[in-house]
């Protein structure tokens, strides 16, 4: 038997705003892409530095957060520790596991990235403190407790 959700179509108004969140999703990726490359990042590689800038974390768990084989991290771990902007440290918890961890200049790299973003930047300001406020709330409770605070 159908639930409610299999049989009953979005509305209108739904669906504008999925058309909506495609579109600034696709205008942040590629705008992330042309920041990471200024760095001359990848944007994978971006994407790994943003992560290791909240908190260091093992391979396997970065591989997973962005849904890549281990192997892929191991590989841009390596070019990240080349240029000095990630480092391997032994896990605390447990010695056996090594933890990626950003460096310091990894961590300006991470900050430039981030307010680089001019897409996000602009439109954003041109909003009100109170505005802003509601649309980060309404983000976060689109997305349940997988958003970081």
């Amino acid at each position: 038997m159908a639930t409610p959700h299999q049989t009953r179509r979005p509305d209108e108004l739904t669906l504008e705003v999925v058309d909506l969140i495609g579109a600034v999703v696709a205008r942040y990726h590629e705008e992330y892409e042309e920041a990471a490359a200024e760095h001359a990042l990848t944007g994978a590689q971006a994407r790994l530095l943003s992560l290791l800038s909240l908190e260091p974390l093992p391979m396997r768990k970065l591989a997973q957060r962005l849904r890549c084989e281990p192997s892929n991290v191991t590989g841009i771990v390596d070019r990240l520790e080349a240029r000095g902007l990630v480092e391997r440290r032994p896990d605390p918890a447990d010695r056996r596991v090594k933890l990626a961890a950003v460096t310091e200049e990894g961590r300006g790299v991470a900050r430039g990235l981030r307010e680089s973003l001019r897409f996000a930047r602009e439109p954003l300001a041109g909003l009100s403190e109170e505005e802003r406020v509601s649309l980060r709330g309404l983000l976060r409770r689109m997305l349940g407790d997988v958003v970081p605070r």
